[in-house]
């Protein structure tokens, strides 16, 4: 990912995306680039419009469903379900308090 995103930031710079402004790239930012990983980015990206391939990747991103998972459907339950716990947590508070206040601490 490192890789490909130094190509990304040689092409906003209007520079080539080549083995040299890529390992530049990463050493200014303090990594060690593996040549043969700089090597394949550069042979997948020369040549291509960096735009065009952020455009066709969005465009194929965009069919992957991604769902939030179990919604609740009705919308009155979830406002009282949401109650439940803090009510729990109030209790919890006042029985941690009423131990506060027996007198003795645990550092005195």
């Amino acid at each position: 990912m490192r890789y490909v995103a130094a190509a990304l930031l040689c092409a906003l710079a209007n520079n080539d995306i080549n083995a040299a402004n890529i390992g530049k790239i990463l050493k200014s930012a303090g990594i060690d680039a593996d040549s043969a990983e700089v090597d394949k980015v550069v042979s997948e990206l020369s040549g291509k419009n960096m735009e065009e391939l952020i455009a066709e990747g969005m465009e194929k991103i965009s069919s992957v469903p991604a769902g939030g998972g179990g919604a609740p459907a009705a919308g009155g339950a979830a406002p009282a379900a949401a109650e439940a716990p803090k009510e729990e947590a109030k209790k919890e508070e006042s029985e941690e308090e009423e131990d506060d206040d027996m007198g003795f601490g645990l550092f005195d």
